[in-house]
């Protein structure tokens, strides 16, 4: 059983983001969201709103496709591996300077 205080359905964010019900269905295909179905709604989880409002923005400010999206999301992602594991390299150095 889903906590709807958890969810918001999709034809809510359709009106607040001045968006078409298939753009929310085409980033769930691509695999950039998550739509969950309840009574035959489909919802959105509130801690996928942050990435939904990204998605838009790249959309909207940069007028890029989904499909493009999917690849600059897929960019982001690996970007944000590569600093953890630089952090991770950095504190093994620091580690390693203190010791000697």
């Amino acid at each position: 059983m889903m906590n709807s205080k958890d969810f918001f359905p999709v034809g809510q964010l359709c009106e607040l983001y001045d968006l078409e019900y298939s753009f929310f269905q085409e980033m769930n295909e691509f695999g950039l969201i998550e739509l969950e179905v309840y009574s035959g709604e489909r919802y959105i989880h509130q801690d996928a709103l942050y990435l939904v409002e990204k998605i838009i923005r790249i959309h909207r400010d940069l007028h890029i496709n989904l499909e493009g999206i999917d690849v600059v999301m897929n960019m982001l992602r690996r970007q944000e591996m590569l600093e953890e594991e630089l952090l991770q390299l950095k504190n093994k150095l620091r580690r390693y300077d203190d010791s000697i």
